[in-house]
């Protein structure tokens, strides 16, 4: 089952891009992470380009760290008519990021996605999941191979969430891993909204009561630019050909 092609266009898309890149400042100076070239082009291209390909067309872009760079590309960008942007003041977290945001949100749910984050999943399963299912959040997950470097998910028997495990690089095998992709309820946008936290997946999404959050699963790659490591990755996992790289 999957939502129709078009089916992203009738919820906004809230892309997290306000993030400090701390592990990344040796690799790109004072570029932010989300500049951050892969090919010919910035990350933020490829992932703008991705997500309106899955139908989105309704996208808030939530600006922090060097925010000015940012809407200076956007403004020569093909994106500059079609992506609304919000700066927070001060570093604020994922979840505060969406607390300045809320205003921008109009549709319930709204699909939130970490800026650096990438996958070659098929979002309208995501959707129409969230959409059968009787959930506030439903979590987009990837199967991986090893699963030192993420912190996992643990799933009970119909794929809702029992609990998260923080990130163990001793720990070797495979492991279910959230992809960076999730869709929020209206009633969870406004919890977030009134409150003070400051982490989405720390403060909010942690702490909800077992069972209200549906992971979606499956085998797909995806990519996450945190590290030096995974940024020189970034081409090959897009297929870029080599001259572009």
């Amino acid at each position: 089952m999957r939502e129709p092609r078009d089916g992203l266009a009738t919820i906004d898309t809230v892309v997290l891009a306000g993030g400090l890149g701390t592990r990344l400042r040796g690799t790109l100076g004072d570029l932010p992470k989300v500049l951050a070239p892969v090919g010919d082009r910035p990350f933020l291209d490829h992932l703008l380009r991705f997500l309106t390909s899955q139908g989105a067309a309704r996208i808030v872009l939530s600006l922090g760290h060097a925010a000015d760079q940012v809407m200076r590309w956007l403004a020569r960008s093909p994106w500059a008519g079609n992506v609304t942007a919000v700066i927070e003041p001060t570093p604020l977290g994922t979840a505060g990021a969406l607390r300045w945001a809320r205003a921008r949100i109009g549709s319930d749910p709204a699909l939130v996605v970490n800026g650096d984050t990438l996958v070659d999943a098929d979002l309208g399963i995501l959707l129409a999941a969230h959409r059968a299912g009787a959930t506030e959040v439903s979590l987009l997950c990837a199967e991986v191979t090893e699963g030192g470097r993420y912190g996992s998910v643990e799933l009970d028997a119909q794929s809702r969430v029992r609990g998260f495990v923080e990130k163990d690089p001793a720990r070797f095998g495979p492991a279910l891993v959230s992809a960076g992709y999730c869709l929020l309820s209206a009633a969870v946008l406004d919890r977030i909204a009134a409150g003070d936290a400051r982490s989405l997946e720390h403060d909010v999404l942690a702490r909800m009561p077992p069972g209200s959050i549906r992971a979606v699963t499956g085998r797909f790659s995806f990519l996450d630019i945190g590290t030096p490591e995974s940024l020189a990755r970034a081409a090959l996992f897009m297929h870029l050909p080599e001259s572009a790289q």
